[in-house]
C-alpha cells in the first residue's frame, strides 16, 4: 500500500458546451438528461484515443432533479451519450454552483490519487422544469400546494422561513443594491457592458470555440441545428431604463439588469498525470484550488466575495494574480457589489471579457461549468496575443446564502 501523500496535479484536458438556449427556445424541444448527454458525448469524439471504460467518475451539477432531470441526471447522460455501463455517475446539488462543485469535486479526487480520468460539468432544462406537489400531511386532507420548479424555493422549512425569510431570488438582489448602495444605473451600465461584450464575443468568434452544436429533429423538415447563444440581445441604456422594477416597490432590478431563466449543458475532461501519459494528452489547465463560503440568505448574491478570498488563502495568491476572472452574473447588483468589495473596477476589462450571465443567460447547474470553459478559452486566447495569462479565478453566489470559487493555471506555466 502506497504511503504517498502527497497532493497530486488534476489537469483539465478540455471543455465543450452546448449553445445557451433562452427560456421556451430551441433547446426546450430538448430533455435534460439528452442535453447533458451533448457535451460528454462530444468529448468522446474530438479524443477517440481514451479508453472511455476507464472514466473512474462522471460528477454533473444539476439544480431542479424535479422532472426529466430525475434519478441521477449524471448517470443517465453519460449512459445516452454511450459510455460502457460500468462508468459511473453522480449528480451534485449545490444549486447555482453545481456545476462548478462538479468540477472542483472531481479535481479533489483525482489530487488525492484515488481517481485518475474524470468527466465534470453541469446540465440544465429551465424550460422543462415542471410543476410539483407535494402530499398531504394528513389522510383525506383537502390542502394541496403546487409549486414550479423552475427556480426559487418549494417546499418550505417553517422554521427557516421565520429565521431567515424565503426572499426570491430577485428580491435578494434587491436586498444587495439596498445595503450595498448599488445604483439602478450603474446597474443598467453593467447590464449594458455585459450585452456589449457578449457581442463583440460572438462576432469575433471567441465563444464558438467553445460550443458543440446541437441537432434537434423535425417533423417534414430537415433537423435544426444550434450552435449559438439564444439569449444575447441588442439593448441600450434607455431601454434598460424603461424597463419596470416588478420585484420591489421602487426598487431597482429589472428583467434587463439580471440573468436570464435558461437551457444548457457542459462537460470537462479531467485528468491526472499518469492519464495524460497512457493516453497521450495535453493538458490546457490545472485546477489549483475550490472554495465555498456562507452568507446570510436574504444577501446570498454576496457569496462570491467571501469565497473568493478563502481560495485565493487556500492557494497562496493575490487577486492581482488573477489575469481573468469569470464572475456569474446572476443580478447586475451582487454583481457589482462583489467586485466593489473586492477593490476591482465596474469595468474592469478582465472581468468577464466576454459578457456574462445577463448576457448569455444562466442555466442554473451548467454554469459554473460554463464559466471554467470560458475562462480557460480566455486565457489561451490571451496567451496567444501576448499578454499575461497564467491564472484565471472563476466564481459564483449560491441560492440560500453560498459562494464558490475556483482557480486555474495556464499548464504552460507550470513548473
Amino acid at each position: 500500500m502506497s504511503t504517498d501523500n502527497t497532493l497530486k496535479d488534476a489537469y483539465i484536458v478540455d471543455a465543450i458546451r452546448t449553445p445557451i438556449g433562452r427560456y421556451g427556445g430551441a433547446l426546450s424541444a430538448v430533455r435534460a438528461d439528452d442535453l447533458g448527454a451533448i457535451p460528454i458525448k462530444a468529448l468522446t469524439e474530438r479524443h477517440p484515443d481514451v479508453d472511455w471504460s476507464k472514466v473512474d467518475d462522471v460528477l454533473y451539477g444539476c439544480a431542479n432533479q424535479a422532472g426529466e432531470d430525475n434519478r441521477d441526471v449524471a448517470r443517465m447522460s453519460l449512459l445516452l451519450a454511450g459510455l460502457p455501463v460500468d462508468v459511473p455517475g453522480s449528480t451534485i446539488n449545490r444549486l447555482c454552483g453545481s456545476g462548478m462543485d462538479a468540477v472542483g469535486s472531481a479535481a479533489r479526487a483525482i489530487r488525492t490519487g484515488e481517481t485518475q480520468l474524470m468527466i465534470a460539468g453541469g446540465v440544465e432544462s429551465m424550460s422543462r422544469a415542471p410543476f410539483v406537489m407535494g402530499k398531504a400531511d394528513s389522510a383525506f386532507s383537502r390542502k394541496a400546494e403546487i409549486f414550479d420548479t423552475t427556480i426559487g424555493w418549494r417546499f418550505v422549512n417553517p422554521v427557516l422561513k421565520k429565521q431567515y425569510g424565503i426572499d426570491s431570488m430577485p428580491e435578494t438582489a434587491e436586498n444587495v443594491a439596498a445595503d450595498f448602495g448599488i445604483s439602478r444605473e450603474d446597474q443598467d451600465a453593467f447590464a449594458l457592458r455585459s450585452q456589449q461584450r457578449t457581442a463583440a464575443a460572438q462576432k469575433e468568434g471567441r465563444l464558438a470555440t467553445e460550443i458543440t452544436p446541437v441537432t434537434i429533429p423535425r417533423r417534414k423538415q430537415d433537423p435544426l441545428v444550434v450552435d449559438t447563444d439564444e439569449h444575447p440581445r441588442e439593448t441600450s441604456l434607455e431601454k434598460l431604463a424603461s424597463l419596470p422594477t416588478p420585484f420591489r416597490e421602487n426598487g431597482t432590478v429589472t428583467a434587463g439588469n439580471a440573468s436570464g431563466v435558461n437551457d444548457g449543458a457542459c462537460a470537462l475532461l479531467l485528468a491526472g498525470a499518469d492519464a495524460l501519459k497512457q493516453y497521450n494528452l495535453k493538458p490546457r489547465a490545472r485546477i489549483v484550488a475550490m472554495s465555498t463560503a456562507g452568507v446570510e440568505p436574504r444577501i446570498m448574491g454576496f457569496g462570491p466575495a467571501p469565497a473568493t478570498r478563502k481560495v485565493l488563502a487556500t492557494a497562496g495568491l493575490e487577486l492581482a494574480d488573477m489575469d481573468v476572472i469569470e464572475l456569474n452574473e446572476a443580478f447586475a447588483a451582487q454583481a457589482l457589489a462583489v467586485t466593489r468589495d473586492l477593490g476591482l473596477p465596474d469595468d474592469a476589462e478582465h472581468v468577464n471579457p466576454n459578457g456574462g450571465a445577463i448576457a448569455l443567460g444562466h442555466p442554473l447547474g451548467m454554469s459554473g461549468a460554463r464559466l471554467v470553459t470560458t475562462a480557460l478559452n480566455e486565457l489561451e486566447r490571451r496567451h496567444a496575443a501576448g499578454q499575461k495569462a497564467r491564472y484565471a479565478l472563476c466564481t459564483m453566489c449560491i441560492g440560500v446564502g453560498q459562494g464558490i470559487a475556483l482557480i486555474i493555471e495556464r499548464t504552460d506555466t507550470v513548473a
